[in-house]
């Protein structure tokens, strides 16, 4: 089975030499210096030299091989040589889609992907989707798309094969535990609804957020505005594998009134503070409700509230990813996707790579049933101690 890196190495075999290299004048002025005592020092030179190469690579090189795939494996080798598996390359319409789905709206089957133990893991699904209708559920890894390996590939690169036209095949190679299957499932436009409100109680306001994408945090003012006077709310971030900082900010600042929400430090600057935004309900009851599939712009927004001591977190272990990423974009609409800093909590604590620890830890292994009820529980206490409800 080929793998998905592998068949872009097939395709440039004997590019091997540019892997390190840039390969096109639009992105030779990223490179800050190549290896040898004569290296050339203008951008011109340097473009020059790599082109050339490029060029008879192409033309004479016994194993064919097109321009595209010489570039593709010139910037990958680049990002390799940064030893950060979240820098990653998109090409043109890979970061259009990239970016539609952000904005809630994208043609595909429905799932989020994460890296996880080495294997590339479903993290969260969207209702009603493809792969929801197919069975497809959280924590199942992905083995293979069309007949591509994920082993040792990039999560956009899997999620590149996971996107296409409405109504062609995307062929799916899972593992749940010790079982295997194949699902075929039928790309479509999907329409994410992040952000789901249960009253499961009079007093209780369960609000699930899927993803960070764009209006999730007006979503969540408008649910705590409307949970009604001493009710309390369980914000549920299982399964969020986070989306965009600026909307994580704003859910923040859905509970709080004022103050840091999370700050990081990029290379050649100086600290960037966010601090919550407008006038947030500072006293309603809250649990925040987390997993190991909470990720990124979900744990700034459990940190700030644990940090800030405006939220019990309850659940498992959150899943660490706390560095900043930011693309630039390049001439032909491609972009590179660079981690440019680290998450600090309110407090100043990094979670990459460490996760954040609840207060009140439920199994991860137990379902999520128990550890919803177990998040109810604890809102219901904290009610209890402002007065909220009470027992006769």
């Amino acid at each position: 089975m080929p793998s998905i890196t592998g068949r872009a190495r097939s395709r440039a075999a004997t590019a091997a030499m540019l892997v390190a290299l840039v390969t096109l004048s639009y992105v030779a002025g990223l490179v800050t210096g190549v290896v040898g005592s004569s290296a050339p020092t203008s951008t011109s030179e340097r473009s020059g030299v790599l082109d050339e190469a490029a060029d008879r690579i192409a033309a004479r090189a016994a194993t064919p091989v097109d321009r595209a795939a010489l570039n593709q494996a010139a910037v990958d080798g680049m990002l390799g040589t940064l030893g950060d598996r979240w820098s990653t390359y998109y090409g043109a319409a890979d970061y259009a889609s990239f970016s539609q789905s952000l904005e809630g709206r994208y043609t595909g089957v429905g799932v989020w992907v994460r890296e996880s133990g080495g294997a590339v893991r479903v993290s969260s699904v969207t209702p009603g989707s493809p792969a929801d209708d197919a069975g497809v559920r959280t924590g199942d890894v992905i083995l293979a798309v069309d007949g591509n390996s994920t082993e040792d590939a990039s999560i956009a690169a899997v999620a590149s094969l996971l996107r296409g036209a409405p109504g062609t095949k995307a062929e799916l190679a899972l593992r749940r535990g010790d079982d295997r299957r194949n699902v075929t499932l039928d790309r479509s436009t999907v329409t994410t609804h992040d952000v789901t409100v249960d009253r499961v109680a009079s007093d209780v306001t369960v609000v699930r957020v899927s993803a960070f994408t764009r209006g999730v945090g007006t979503q969540v003012r408008d649910a705590v505005s409307q949970a009604g006077s001493g009710a309390g709310v369980v914000l549920d971030l299982r399964g969020d594998p986070g989306g965009l900082l600026t909307e994580a900010v704003e859910v923040a600042s859905a509970f709080l009134d004022g103050g840091r929400v999370v700050s990081y430090e990029r290379r050649g600057s100086g600290t960037t503070r966010l601090d919550a935004v407008g006038s947030g309900n500072a006293t309603v009851p809250l649990v925040v409700l987390v997993d190991g599939s909470t990720a990124s712009a979900a744990e700034v927004v459990t940190g700030a509230l644990q940090d800030r001591g405006r939220a019990v977190v309850v659940g498992s272990r959150t899943f660490g990813k706390g560095s900043v990423q930011e693309p630039s974009r390049l001439s032909d609409g491609s972009a590179i996707e660079l981690t440019v800093g680290r998450y600090l909590t309110p407090k100043g604590t990094s979670i990459d790579g460490t996760g954040i620890e609840p207060d009140v830890l439920v199994d991860r292994t137990a379902g999520r049933g128990v550890a919803e009820t177990r998040a109810i529980q604890v809102l219901t206490g904290l009610q209890a101690s402002v007065g909220t409800s009470g027992r006769g």
